[in-house]
């Protein structure tokens, strides 16, 4: 099935704007998208209903969402006046700059609740800094937009894994010990997915079962324990063949596949093509 889903990506390295209307949104209404780019968008007014990886969620005013690459978005409903702020990075970008370790701890801090509520005050801050990056992309021209894209690439990730985490602070004390080994699974497999792709190996290490750990991952993050490690790997995958000159046999090896082989028939079956097509293709 998620191959016949559409996937939606951006002509640019980074966009930012405020040029998110109802009628741009109903386009995804009532069927799925899967986001090949990253958005980060802030809602300042109105309300989305809408599915990120099967869970579903309110976005409202001073709610910020991050929408990693890979998410499967869906619109439910639109409701009042929308004022939606938005910085995004394409999948050209990402993969061929090697951002895969950056984003890792974003995805770790925004697995399974892509959405964050602010405080009116962080809200407005959070407002100014979207403003202050429309006015860089409208004033500077690509070529300038193309340098400072890094800048603005790590600055931004930095923020959201701090957000996260200071929230995280504050939720951890009233955490479900279903949350807690949630988060504990995420932590491994960002310590351990290039040399262990086993989950029977992530639950001895939390101490429960196979089946407990992917009932408890399934249920808070909307995938399963097996999709969790493979995207991380493919996206380490995709970063080195598009951003370093390492041969396919290296790559593999550094991702501990037994041979190249087995390494290229699991990457086929996760993006559809061979890792020598995926390097090669524009």
């Amino acid at each position: 099935m998620d191959n016949t889903i559409p996937k939606f990506d951006l002509p640019e390295d980074w966009l930012s704007g405020t040029d998110i209307s109802k009628e741009l949104l109903g386009m995804y209404k009532n069927y799925p998208v899967r986001l090949k780019c990253e958005i980060i968008a802030l809602c300042m007014d109105g309300e989305i209903e809408a599915s990120v990886n099967l869970n579903h969620l309110t976005v409202k005013k001073n709610d910020i969402i991050t929408l990693m690459p890979g998410s499967i978005f869906q619109i439910n409903d639109l409701k009042g006046d929308l004022k939606i702020y938005f910085l995004g990075f394409s999948s050209r970008y990402i993969e061929k700059n090697d951002k895969s370790k950056i984003l890792l701890d974003a995805i770790y801090s925004t697995l399974g609740k892509p959405k964050l509520s602010l405080s009116d005050e962080g809200a407005v801050m959070t407002e100014k800094y979207y403003n202050l990056m429309i006015d860089v992309y409208e004033h500077f021209d690509e070529k300038i937009r193309m340098e400072i894209a890094d800048n603005i690439f790590t600055d931004v990730h930095k923020g959201i894994s701090l957000i996260y985490k200071k929230k995280s602070v504050k939720d951890d004390i009233a955490s479900s010990k279903s949350e807690q080994l949630c988060k504990g699974f995420t932590q491994l497999v960002m310590q351990h997915y290039n040399d262990n792709r086993n989950v029977a190996w992530y639950a001895e290490k939390l101490g429960i079962t196979h089946a407990h750990l992917c009932s408890i991952v399934k249920q808070a993050t909307g995938k399963t324990c097996a999709d969790i490690i493979s995207s991380m790997v493919i996206m380490d995958a995709k970063s080195q063949l598009k951003s370093t000159q390492q041969s396919i046999q290296a790559i593999s090896d550094s991702l501990n596949f037994a041979n190249m082989s087995f390494f290229g028939k699991y990457f086929k079956r996760h993006v559809g093509m061979s890792p020598l097509e995926y390097r090669n293709k524009g």
